[in-house]
């Protein structure tokens, strides 16, 4: 299933039902889909097994652990690099991996480079996260943040 046209109509329900809710029984699954048990497993394993479903998690409330500020962070790279290195972008790629502040990175076209979704205890975690962390990194030449005030939408669901 490389494209979301293989999927029919109750592939699509499993799925949403699936993201409201992953750890729903297959008795329950197989209700809400219309299928006997036995055939939505057969659905849900296709689906695991070709990528649709890539896992499942549990969602964790930050602030309930103790990350109450979320910020996002435009990053712009030097462009600069010697023959026969990494790129100032492969650098940077490797080391996002490791700072367990960064939630989400995602690569940009236009004047900044990477978008950083950053998660943090308070103001002064998050000037630690920058002054030490991504600032001294030999690959970033500047960084824009916003804060978040207010999420007015949050989800992990497709709109499949």
């Amino acid at each position: 299933m490389e494209t979301g046209e293989q999927l029919d109509a109750i592939d699509r329900r499993i799925l949403r039902a699936l993201q409201a809710d992953g750890r729903m029984i297959y008795d329950a699954l197989a209700a809400q889909v219309s299928l006997s048990p036995s055939a939505t497993l057969r659905r849900v394993k296709r689906l695991e097994e070709s990528g649709v479903i890539a896992g499942y998690v549990a969602l964790v409330s930050p602030e309930r652990v103790g990350l109450g500020l979320t910020a996002y962070l435009n990053v712009r790279l030097e462009k600069h690099a010697e023959v026969h290195k990494r790129t100032p972008m492969d650098l940077f790629r490797a080391s996002v991996q490791a700072w367990p502040e960064v939630v989400e990175c995602a690569a940009l076209t236009g004047e900044m480079d990477f978008l950083l979704r950053v998660v943090v205890q308070d103001m002064a975690h998050y000037s630690r996260f920058i002054m030490d962390t991504l600032l001294k990194h030999p690959s970033v030449q500047d960084c824009k943040t916003s804060f978040v005030l207010d999420r007015v939408k949050n989800t992990t669901a497709m709109p499949v």
